[in-house]
């Protein structure tokens, strides 16, 4: 039975009446051994994700306004889409039969409704009317899949309460979106939530609505690359300066293209699947080999977690389902799901590598989203392809240059280095900069034997969504490396500068990147009265990565490049001499060298957290001087 046949029948199969999974194994021989080490792993870590929420979950009866809700170990408010963790709950309520989970799946969903229920149908991000529904779409397509493979197990009163809720969901979802409404990913997940809310519900204008997004959704595609784009407010959904559109890569693979890929296998639609097929792979392109994803310059990057997106689902659903097409979409999913099990702890994920570390509470939410998909695999498991990472990821094999045209970004690679270098101007909104990496900046450098060096951070950290971001616990200090000063205590720096471009080469074994840049500030005013235009090469050969900055405009004020290099409090920093550090990693030895000395900034604690993406890092600052405008920065790894 092909995939697309069994998605039809399983939609088929009713509310609450889905095939037993002994049955379906049984009618596909040839399915029952494949990708067993990776069943493990999701099997293994949606059970301890699940148990993980069932500690945090609420129990206090006489407050209806938090009994059964998710508490958030970091935020101060409850999540409304808490609501999200019924599928996962009732999946495992199903394959093992214990209490437990049917009776929180049971009390999170009246929680919702006593909470952040609406009379039109929506629910809403926080217990408030007046906050935002478009976070529906999710809660239904939860709410659809967990009637729709495990409604059995429900009795018959919860069964058509939960029924009669997602109709009203759906109608609000049908009446509400469009594609271009808000930003990309809520139209694009209405293709999938609306399709399968009208399958569980016999409802053919749903699907009908449906179909239309479907056909909608083709023209969000870039013309060079084919990513997926529309992550912006609608008022900035104009391209920017260099006509470029707004992309987000952790929203994309982790939210949107999983619900095309759905949607395009169930329907057999070969034009959408040929879409989402060029997008994958493009995307594929910047998850970096230990299963990060590499979204320095997307416009939301202010929710990186490094593993990908504070508040999406995950990226195992697309790339899993789609592994026939290239089996490195399955490597994907592998490496990426091995990356979140890595910055699991106590049942619950952390919102990036460096968290548990430094002793950074995890939000909850990241935990309920994440334990959809891997429900969602395991509920489809006999007939997707065989997946395992068998396959090198495109940053596993790149050598030399990759330069995308619709993005303005430049990947490079040689021997055992990888980076980024960003001057992508398109913006989340034009009234508020949330700087992701741009101006010739360095988004992410990588070094096999390491593991990650630089990664970039909001230039400055705001809570762009309150109720979706974790305060910064400390001073704000921006990871991305730069040239900045200081002028009536105003920050002047690159990465505000969104006219930058760069040019690269590839030759004699040696890549150079070279940024023409500026020195500007949050307004993009230039700096007056100091040097302003600089000029950054970025080299890599096969032993080091160099980095050179250079003006040849007087210098008349304290101005630096800052290296920020990725680094947990465990690991040992030795000041060699004024113009040598090492960092002993675990596996191998860092040495940062230059040609003036290097200073590392003066700390509040041992390091600098930043949430964006969540690590670490040790402030390493050169000062230009009058006699040397040019500074020279030689890493290397042994």
């Amino acid at each position: 039975m092909k995939r697309r046949h069994f998605l039809q029948l399983s939609s088929m199969t009713g509310v609450g009446v889905s095939l037993p999974i002994s049955g379906i194994l049984t009618s596909c021989d040839t399915q029952l051994t494949h990708s067993l080490a990776f069943k493990n792993l999701i099997t293994d870590l949606l059970k301890d994700w699940c148990d993980g929420m069932l500690r945090v979950q609420i129990h206090n009866p006489n407050n209806l306004k938090e009994h059964g809700a998710l508490g958030c170990p970091s935020c101060d408010h409850i999540h409304g889409r808490c609501m999200d963790a019924v599928y996962p709950f009732m999946y495992m309520a199903d394959v093992s039969g214990e209490k437990k989970y049917l009776e929180a799946a049971k009390l999170v969903m009246a929680w919702a409704e006593n909470n952040v229920s609406q009379e039109d149908g929506a629910w809403t991000v926080v217990p408030n009317p007046n906050t935002w529904k478009g976070i529906t779409v999710f809660g239904a397509i939860a709410l659809a899949e967990a009637l729709h493979y495990h409604g059995h197990v429900l009795d018959q009163n919860t069964l058509k309460s939960w029924t009669d809720r997602l109709a009203k969901a759906g109608q609000y979802i049908h009446d509400t979106f469009s594609i271009s409404f808000t930003n990309i990913n809520y139209g694009a997940t209405a293709i999938y939530g609306l399709n399968l809310i009208g399958e569980v519900l016999n409802n053919q204008e749903f699907k009908a609505k449906s179909k239309v997004l479907a056909e909608d959704v083709t023209a969000y595609f870039t013309a060079n690359d084919g990513f997926l784009f529309g992550e912006c407010k609608k008022s900035s959904s104009k391209l920017s300066a260099k006509g470029l559109h707004g992309v987000d890569l952790g929203y994309n693979v982790e939210e949107s293209l999983n619900s095309l890929a759905i949607y395009a296998l169930k329907e057999n639609d070969e034009k959408l699947l040929g879409l989402v097929t060029t997008s994958l792979n493009a995307h594929l392109e910047f998850m970096l080999p230990d299963g990060g994803w590499d979204n320095s310059w997307g416009t939301r990057m202010y929710k990186w977690t490094y593993w990908g997106s504070r508040t999406c689902d995950g990226s195992q659903p697309a790339y899993a389902m789609m592994a026939h097409k290239n089996p490195a979409f399955g490597t994907a999913a592998v490496k990426n799901t091995e990356l979140l099990k890595r910055c699991t702890s106590n049942g619950l994920i952390h919102g990036g590598p460096g968290y548990i570390a430094a002793g950074i509470p995890p939000c909850v939410h990241h935990t309920f989203t994440h334990a959809k998909p891997l429900a969602t695999l395991l509920d489809h498991w006999e007939h997707l392809p065989k997946i395992n990472d068998k396959t090198l990821l495109p940053r596993e094999v790149a050598d030399g240059l990759k330069y995308f045209k619709d993005l303005n970004v430049t990947l490079f690679a040689r021997a055992n280095w990888r980076g980024t270098v960003s001057a992508y101007d398109a913006e989340y909104h034009y009234k508020n900069d949330y700087r992701q990496a741009t101006g010739g900046s360095l988004g992410v450098l990588y070094h096999n034997k390491v593991g990650l060096l630089c990664a970039a951070s909001m230039a400055v950290y705001q809570m762009v969504e309150k109720f979706n971001q974790q305060p910064q616990p400390d001073e704000d200090f921006a990871l991305t490396p730069r040239i900045e000063t200081f002028e009536n205590d105003k920050w002047y720096t690159n990465l505000f500068d969104l006219t930058a471009n760069a040019e690269s080469i590839d030759i004699d074994n040696q890549i150079e990147i070279k940024a023409a840049v500026q020195l500007k500030n949050e307004a993009r005013e230039t700096v007056a009265t100091t040097a302003s235009d600089f000029t950054i090469v970025y080299n890599c050969s096969e032993n080091t990565m160099n980095i050179s900055a250079h003006t040849t405009q007087e210098i008349t004020k304290p101005t630096a490049f800052v290296l920020p290099i990725i680094s947990p409090e465990s690991e040992v920093i030795t000041q060699v001499s004024e113009t040598e550090i090492t960092i002993q990693k675990p596996n191998g030895l860092v040495k940062l060298s230059s040609n003036l000395p290097l200073k590392i900034k003066e700390l509040p604690s041992k390091r600098f957290f930043n949430m964006v993406p969540g690590v670490e890092a040790i402030p390493i600052e050169v000062f230009f001087t009058t006699q040397h405008q040019q500074i020279n920065l030689t890493l290397s790894v042994s």
